[in-house]
């Protein structure tokens, strides 16, 4: 992870580790090495948006502190959750892209046909198979037209 996005792309910036650790540091003790503990699910990210930073540090904080000072800490960063002015990015075969609108056909056939794993916990294993035998089948038939 070389920088880290504000705003727009054009703003990014360097990251720098001991600036985040001390930014934590301010409502709970948190160590560098669990610090850079928590960022290996994004190691393989040139740039990251500071909201996944965020979304970390929250969960450091809560799991060293309290969900009090989570939410402290959550609060004080909650600009860069702005509805308005973050989009969404998918990471499909190796590109993050917010919008479809450019791709060609096979490749929105290929995102479609996507196995989409739910967090939605109020799902039982169930039910969550069948979602996942239902997206399989129609993966295969995308390929198949």
């Amino acid at each position: 992870m070389k920088n880290i996005i504000y705003r727009n792309p054009s703003d990014a910036q360097n990251f720098d580790i001991k600036r985040f650790v001390k930014s934590l540091n301010e409502y709970t003790k948190v160590s560098e090495k669990e610090v850079k503990d928590a960022l290996t699910d994004f190691e393989h990210y040139d740039t990251l948006h500071v909201s996944c930073l965020v979304e970390v540090g929250t969960r450091l904080i809560a799991d060293k502190a309290s969900a009090e000072a989570a939410e402290k800490y959550f609060d004080a960063h909650a600009e860069y959750f702005d509805e308005g002015k973050f989009e969404r990015l998918r990471r499909i075969t190796g590109y993050l892209v917010g919008t479809l609108d450019r791709w060609n056909d096979a490749k929105k056939a290929e995102e479609h046909a996507r196995v989409k794993h739910s967090v939605n916990s109020s799902v039982d294993d169930a039910t969550r198979m069948v979602m996942l035998e239902t997206q399989a089948m129609e993966h295969n038939l995308a390929y198949t037209r």
